[in-house]
């Protein structure tokens, strides 16, 4: 199987992914991980993509798709495309790569979450300074000290109210309209996020067990 998994910031992608992975036999690709992967290897095409990134330009569709078919050909398991695509022409750039190497993507998993759980979830979130970890907190009461080793934690500039609104707002206007494109498909289906993880989870394995 290879899957997309779409849903807004803060729906839990990264945390489904990574209970898929201990569940089924898996590939997991975030776009940003690889890209960060790929500029530090030093490769022809990981200096080609630090040279956009450091200009502060986004990288062309072309080159992020010629990097992570490197991946796909790399590995027999099934693929978690997470973060990818984030728009139509990407969708239909994956579906030509996946056809060259004789693959399909055969589900596409929409973790749908109301806009105020959202910013609610964003908000909430905390990075340890020491080990990376991300935890949620208690916005009115909220930790001061990462639970998993007692380093300091601090708020992202990403997950402040006012950028967690803005970045629901880009989300709606260009990855939903790769929704539009997929539910024809007959592999789209909406899973509803604002549940615990784990019936998240549920939900989903029932989906990819039929």
């Amino acid at each position: 199987m290879n899957i997309i998994l779409m849903g807004c910031p803060g729906a839990g992608k990264g945390t489904q992914s990574a209970k898929l992975l201990q569940t089924f036999p898996l590939h997991h690709i975030s776009t940003g991980d690889v890209l960060r992967a790929e500029i530090a290897s030093g490769s022809p095409l990981g200096k080609q993509l630090g040279e956009i990134v450091n200009k502060g330009n986004l990288v062309p569709d072309e080159l992020m798709v010629q990097m992570l078919e490197k991946i796909v050909k790399s590995t027999d398991k099934g693929i978690i495309f997470d973060g990818f695509p984030r728009t139509v022409p990407q969708a239909e750039a994956l579906d030509a790569m996946m056809q060259r190497l004789n693959r399909a993507i055969t589900h596409v998993i929409m973790i749908d979450l109301p806009a105020e759980e959202v910013v609610n979830r964003i908000c909430s979130r905390r990075q340890c300074k020491k080990c990376g970890a991300i935890l949620r907190v208690d916005i009115k009461n909220p930790l001061e000290k990462c639970s998993a080793c007692g380093g300091e934690l601090y708020t992202r500039p990403d997950d402040t109210p006012e950028r967690a609104t803005h970045r629901l707002e880009v989300y709606r206007n260009s990855t939903l309209p790769v929704k539009n494109y997929y539910q024809t498909s007959g592999k789209y289906v909406e899973v509803n996020g604002n549940q615990t993880p784990e019936k998240v989870f549920e939900d989903i394995t029932k989906i990819l067990e039929k």
